[in-house]
């Protein structure tokens, strides 16, 4: 399944853009968020050296309407908030793309990883564009777990190969000697791990081709 990395800018006018924008040396890490149609709930950590400023400035504005301070220390404060603009949940809404959690916000600008069959993953382009939110494609590759790859069997076999040298330049370990450690023939061993390496080869070059979500802006 693609796997993304994506740079969210967010627009002018939006309460946590402005406000990291007004204090570049502030991260907001949003731990988690859940929105409805007028309006979205978060839990939020905010680090900052001006850090009364920072929430003083979040307190100020229009947009949210309810800031509750759980706990601080030092440079830290973590926050609850309920705001009427939860403009970048949205896109994420209305694609139905999970969100990871947490995610960095700084100086206006929010980073995003996020795993999704690829027509969501356009689909949230379509919706980002539609919200005028720019965003920027950082990385998207495709996400295979180990086990739906390989058989149990081939996956301990290549495991242990890696483990034993069998991949090194000088080969630290031979056909034979795996075979052995594995108390498999030679010939089980060799065929196991020729069809291992197919398939690995095989998705590695199907991941070069990629899959990508385009950016309506440069």
């Amino acid at each position: 399944m693609p796997r993304a990395n994506l740079t969210v800018t967010i627009p002018d006018g939006i309460w946590i853009g402005d406000v990291t924008r007004a204090h570049p040396d502030a991260t907001v890490r949003i731990l988690s968020a859940l929105t409805g149609d007028e309006a979205g709930v978060g839990l939020a950590e905010i680090t900052a050296p001006d850090l009364q400023d920072v929430v003083s400035d979040i307190q100020d504005s229009d947009s949210v309407v309810e800031l509750e301070i759980l706990q601080q220390y030092q440079d830290t404060v973590l926050v609850q908030f309920e705001t009427t603009m939860p403009l970048l949940l949205f896109p994420v809404q209305d694609s139905g793309v999970p969100l990871t959690m947490p995610f960095t916000i700084q100086d206006g600008q929010a980073e995003w990883e996020l795993t999704a069959p690829q027509h969501r993953l356009s689909e949230l382009g379509t919706q980002l564009d539609e919200f005028g939110i720019p965003f920027t494609v950082n990385e998207i590759r495709q996400h295979i777990e180990p086990e739906q790859l390989l058989t149990e069997r081939q996956f301990r076999l290549v495991s242990a190969a890696v483990e034993r040298g069998y991949y090194d330049t000088p080969r630290e370990c031979s056909l034979t000697d795996l075979a052995e450690t594995l108390e498999l023939a030679k010939s089980t061993c060799s065929e196991t791990l020729h069809r291992a390496e197919e398939k690995i080869v095989k998705q590695f070059l199907e991941d070069l081709d990629g899959t990508t979500i385009e950016s309506p802006h440069p």
